[in-house]
């Protein structure tokens, strides 16, 4: 049966339709009201005239697969579920320079963790978020730190430690690493009070801690009781604080566009209390400009970003109509109420006039300007790599020193190790060092990498100095977890570590290698990670080199009776290079070794030549 006739025997009912290719590859997923009207219009003569996509599509396609649904709604969501999934050539594809942070609380564990997290997971940890910007979620972290105790950190809470790390110390953890430091009852009575405060149900947790407040009072525990009194004051200030920007306006989502020459960029506003609290870029460049419809393409975008998302806002203000927005509007809004979420309904509106259109007319003149700095080649400040740098690989704080390691060696000889410097926007070569690899034998960069970033942080450690915003390591997980390990014990624990693999280009961030970072290969922060990189490669490989070239001329030298290692270097630094040394005469030579030592050196230069 060919691909006409099947169309043919098609049901009348909603659905989703997949088209196939001759490699039985899914090309294209399409919903519909009724599968058999629709499939068949993209073969009415004149469909596809001006329309190159559907003509390309129609061409390609040798088979068609459909599954029916219960109702349109339905067949809305399984067809965005199919396009992430099968990510049809096709379809209009979610492609996302940047992903928001969740605060993840570790609730599975027997000693709970807060880490901040840009995947959700079915792991039986609670997800809070998204949150915008993205460095909020860090100061929630802090603020979780420092006033409920309960850590983030990599340590393995599994056994216990001889000792606390330095955030024990410094009062931002409960010590549970280390035996009798804490109770399984107050650990836990935390983790509820950091549940509830991410929760968003501050009264009550403010009448909890204040009854434990009194309770500790009426015990004459002043000190405890004065920790809860702490407690409720900041919980009150930041109430009020929410209560604040609830007042100022509604929250809502705001998107632009700007397409041209094949080329699309896309803004998308945040709009919190009433305030633009952050912006989202995205790019696509192979869209052929007679082919971009954007109520199709909104209609698509809207749906990857929000089906099947734990939060949607109230309202989202689209520049164009589509087709299919009040099926969207209701679908979304029976999907925060199927989550326990608001009972409240979602609005997908077109503004025409008045201060929800300046809102669109301003993410689409950010939009153009996204276009502008993406596809006209305009190179971004610095201040504006860093910040993109920080939310690429959720960095706690802006990037203002990067130091960069690699391992350089042939067959595990010579081995040597570079340290590179970024600093404020530039290679800080004054900075730069090398290291000779002491203590491994053989090929082993993962035992390389550890002696060298130890005896690096191990100096800086004694001279008291400062860490750098960021370690990098050139390399992958295996790279990475040799960096951390060597951290991990000389007790450098919460310092920002990233590797970056060489053939993928993949950015791998400690504490989150399950999600590395694919940035877009015209990204200036993947760009400048590149740069860094490869400057630490260039330096390894030149120290490297150095290395086995005084090293074979020593060997040569070696190889004369009665010059040994010190002879040998007196030798080469006089003369500076081993031709240098076989061309100069028995007086030349006697300057620097005794004459016996001169003649047999001139003696075996000369058999050589013979």
């Amino acid at each position: 049966m060919d691909l006409v006739q099947k169309i043919r025997t098609l049901p009348t009912s909603a659905g989703v339709y997949l088209y196939k290719n001759a490699q039985d590859e899914i090309i294209y997923v399409g919903k519909a009201n009724n599968l058999r009207s629709r499939v068949s219009s993209y073969f009415h003569e004149g469909r596809h005239i001006g329309d190159a996509k559907t003509g390309t599509l129609v061409r390609e396609a040798v088979d068609v697969d459909y599954i029916v649904v219960a109702n349109t709604k339905e067949a809305l969501a399984l067809e965005n579920h199919l396009i992430k999934q099968k990510q049809p050539r096709f379809n209009i594809l979610l492609r996302d320079d940047k992903t928001y942070p969740y605060v993840k609380l570790t609730l599975g564990e027997r000693w709970p963790r807060v880490y901040v997290t840009r995947r959700l997971r079915k792991d039986g940890a609670a997800y809070y978020g998204p949150y915008f910007p993205a460095n909020l979620a860090y100061r929630l972290v802090d603020l979780i730190h420092r006033n409920f105790l309960i850590p983030s950190c990599k340590v393995d809470l599994n056994r216990f430690h001889p000792r606390p790390c330095l955030q024990f110390y410094i009062r931002r953890c409960l010590g549970p690493c280390v035996e009798n430091q804490t109770t399984a009852e107050i650990y836990q009575e935390a983790v509820r009070d950091v549940k509830l405060f991410l929760e968003g149900r501050p009264n009550d947790l403010s009448r909890s801690l204040r009854e434990r407040m009194e309770a500790a009072a009426a015990s004459q525990e002043f000190e405890r009781a004065a920790k809860y009194r702490d407690l409720i004051s900041t919980v009150e200030q930041l109430q009020e604080k929410q209560r604040i920007a609830t007042v100022e306006g509604d929250d809502a989502d705001v998107f632009g566009y700007h397409c041209e020459n094949g080329m699309l960029a896309v803004n998308l506003f945040h709009v919190r209390g009433g305030r633009v609290l952050d912006r989202r870029e995205f790019f696509w460049e192979e869209l052929p400009s007679v082919d971009f419809h954007p109520g199709e393409f909104l209609s698509a975008l809207l749906k990857q970003l929000y089906i099947g998302q734990p939060y949607v806002p109230r309202n989202i203000y689209a520049p164009v109509e589509f087709e299919d927005r009040e099926m969207l509007e209701e679908l979304l809004s029976e999907q925060l109420a199927a989550d326990g979420g608001r009972a409240t309904r979602v609005n997908i509106l077109v503004p025409q006039r008045g201060d929800k259109r300046s809102l669109l007319d301003l993410a689409g003149n950010n939009a153009k300007q996204s276009y502008d700095q993406r596809f006209r080649v305009m190179k971004p400040n610095t201040k504006a790599i860093q910040e993109a740098l920080q939310d690429a690989l959720g960095l706690p704080d802006l990037p203002e020193r990067i130091e960069c390691f690699d391992i350089s060696h042939i067959q595990g000889a010579e081995t040597v190790a570079s340290l590179v410097v970024w600093e404020d926007g530039r290679m800080k070569k004054s900075d730069y060092r090398k290291f000779i690899i002491k203590t491994v034998e053989g090929v082993d960069d993962f035992a390389s990498m550890r002696e060298a970033v130890t005896r690096r942080y191990k100096r800086l450690q004694e001279e008291k100095k400062k860490m750098p915003s960021l370690v990098l390591v050139d390399g992958g997980l295996g790279q990475l977890h040799a960096a951390a390990e060597a951290l991990d014990s000389i007790e450098i624990i919460n310092q920002p570590l990233a590797s970056i693999a060489k053939r993928e280009e993949i950015i791998y961030v400690l504490g989150q290698e399950t999600e590395p970072v694919a940035l877009d290969h015209h990204s200036p922060v993947l760009h400048l990670v590149q740069l860094i990189r490869d400057e630490a490669h260039r330096f390894a490989l030149t120290f490297h080199r150095k290395r086995r070239q005084m090293r074979d001329r020593s060997t040569e030298l070696l190889e004369i009776p009665g010059v040994g290692e010190n002879t040998t270097r007196r030798l080469l630094q006089h003369f500076g290079s081993l031709q240098a040394v076989k061309q100069a005469d028995v007086a030349a030579l006697s300057s620097v070794v005794t004459r016996s030592q001169a003649e047999a050196i001139l003696q075996h230069f000369q058999r050589q030549v013979v």
